[in-house]
């Protein structure tokens, strides 16, 4: 079979408060009016297409400008990750090949992983294939003219940046399906100590700290260590995508409806806001209000941080469907100037750092229809004005992905104990050869001792003579489970787990063991019975699930900031 290059496995905080559209509260500024940027962006027109008034989209209507009003305000982190991540999907990375080694220069590489804490690699499905984890970071550096010119006030230049966008894009093993988890950036959770690579810096870990922080604590990768610690999912890649290159891209891309139930101006008599001017329906945005659009926050829902990720969600999924439905980005000149400006703004992991690893990754995500991508935001509660993540719910969210759990339900049934049994009948017990292994150790506990050689006497005492245990190997496992390799192994397998009580559903074929191998999981870690938990897969309701597909998705304005 034929595999691709792209693997699958898997100082002191600022204290920040809230502030301007895409801001925290703002850096200590120079006094003075000069200092702040303005945008200067040609103004993009848009189509205009009016709904039957309900805000969702629909048939008529001409076309015409947008009206835009207002100064533009001093800008900071800007939400241009739903860009990236649509244009990836869509395999636009392949115009790359015009000029191949003047695109590789284009792109910056940096370590994966900064922390100490490192996950297993999942094991393969039955074909071989195992889950892909990219993290997609929005930072709001001003490291460039550019960015300045984009981002804001001259005392924040060349400052540390921050990592204002996290998203989570997990595609599944068997490419069936794709699920997105949003964090907010106002999320209070642990940093782990992380090492700078180009200095040897060692950040000290700190706890109760606002998420966005991760960045600047050696790089991308402390971003990376910071997910890894609270979800216990294993992350491949990341990307990362600074804003100079955004209006650009959303030019190329040529332009994405989105919809808004009732007029809308971000702006507030304070000068805060996106400045975003749209008319009540469905409107074709590209460029300048593009970036606006991605950044709103005032006038969106309830204004919250939370909102503007609803509407970065809207945002993907329309780009994506219009992509693929309309096939925009056919011309070579608008491919280069889109290859052009998006190798440009990403900084990505060592492992992914050249266009031909890209455009691989590119195949990957694009085996995904628009119905099967599920974008969700972490399930969260207020704390003040900062958000934690919601006890039960987002540690259920983070499992499925872990899982490999599609989050619109729609995975194949699963077998049970009671109506999957194999076709191949086991053999006598102390024919059966099984080697067992420690899989106990998650991302906060160490594994239970002797756990692997203890479960083996139990399977030696149910008459599996041939048990043994692995003491060299300490994997990561959240379910105990039974692995085989070929058909001819799988009522051998079923005849273990049956004997210890596993459900036949926990018992799955892999390229990755060469005999009957049960690895005891989290949920074992002591006693000598195991005790299956029915889980509950479905997606929180909290996670506020939205469907790719879903073409009437239109955001709830604020009567605050409607004219």
């Amino acid at each position: 079979m034929v595999r691709s290059d792209v693997r699958g496995d898997g100082g002191r905080p600022r204290v920040d408060g809230p502030g301007e559209d895409g801001d925290l509260e703002p850096r200590e500024e120079s006094s003075g009016s000069d200092d702040d940027a303005d945008v200067r962006v040609p103004e993009q027109g848009g189509r205009k297409r009016r709904n039957g008034g309900d805000g969702a989209g629909g048939d008529g209507g001409g076309r015409g400008r947008a009206k835009t009003a207002g100064r533009p305000r001093r800008r900071r982190a800007l939400r241009w990750s739903a860009t990236v991540l649509a244009v990836v999907i869509l395999g636009t990375a392949g115009a790359g090949y015009l000029y191949y080694e003047h695109l590789n220069g284009n792109i910056k590489k940096e370590k994966l992983n900064l922390g100490d804490t490192k996950i297993a690699e999942p094991t393969p499905n039955a074909a071989g294939q195992t889950p892909l984890n990219i993290l997609l970071i929005g930072s709001d550096a001003r490291d460039t003219a550019e960015n300045q010119k984009l981002g804001g006030a001259k005392d924040t230049f060349d400052g540390p940046p921050l990592a204002d966008v996290q998203m989570l894009l997990h595609l599944s093993a068997d490419r069936s399906n794709m699920s997105v988890v949003s964090m907010p950036r106002d999320t209070l959770l642990d940093i782990p100590k992380c090492t700078d690579p180009d200095s040897g810096e060692e950040y000290g870990a700190l706890t109760n700290t606002m998420t966005n922080q991760s960045l600047e604590r050696g790089g991308p990768g402390c971003t990376v260590a910071t997910w890894q610690e609270l979800t216990g999912i294993r992350i491949d890649h990341f990307m990362m995508v600074d804003f100079s290159g955004v209006v650009s891209m959303a030019d190329a891309i040529g332009g994405v409806p989105v919809c808004v139930t009732d007029n809308i101006y971000s702006h507030t008599s304070a000068g805060k806001g996106s400045g975003l001017k749209l008319e009540k329906g469905t409107t074709y945005i590209k460029g300048k209000q593009a970036l606006q659009w991605l950044r709103t926050r005032y006038g969106f829902e309830d204004g919250s941080d939370i909102a503007r990720a609803k509407a970065q969600h809207q945002y993907m999924n329309a780009m994506v469907r219009e992509l693929r439905e309309n096939a925009t980005i056919t011309n070579p000149n608008k491919l280069r100037n889109l290859a052009e400006e998006a190798t440009k703004a990403l900084t990505v992991d060592e492992s992914l750092g050249t266009v031909t690893k890209l455009y691989d990754l590119s195949t990957e995500l694009r085996k995904v229809e628009p119905a099967r991508i599920t974008m969700t935001t972490m399930p969260y509660t207020y704390v003040g004005a900062r958000v934690v993540p919601k006890e039960g719910d987002a540690e259920k969210l983070f499992r499925l992905v872990r899982e490999d759990i599609a989050l619109d339900g729609k995975d194949k049934k699963k077998t049970t104990t009671e109506d999957a049994t194999s076709d191949d009948p086991a053999a006598a017990k102390d024919e059966i050869g099984v080697l067992v292994q420690n899989g106990t150790m998650t991302s906060t506990l160490a594994p239970v001792g002797g756990r692997a050689h203890t479960v083996s006497q139990l399977l030696v005492e149910e008459g599996f003579a041939k048990s043994s245990s692995d003491a060299t190997t300490a994997t990561t496992e959240d379910k105990t489970v039974v692995r085989y390799p070929s058909a001819e192994l799988e009522g051998d397998a079923q005849a273990v787990a049956e004997a210890l009580g596993i459900p036949l559903s926990q018992v799955e074929k892999s390229t990755n063991v060469s005999g009957v191998t049960l690895v005891v999981g989290a949920d074992w870690r002591e006693g000598t019975t195991y005790k299956a938990v029915k889980e509950d897969d479905t997606t929180p309701e909290s996670a506020d699930a939205l469907n790719g597909a879903n073409k009437k998705a239109c955001m709830e304005v604020d009567p605050s900031f409607t004219w």
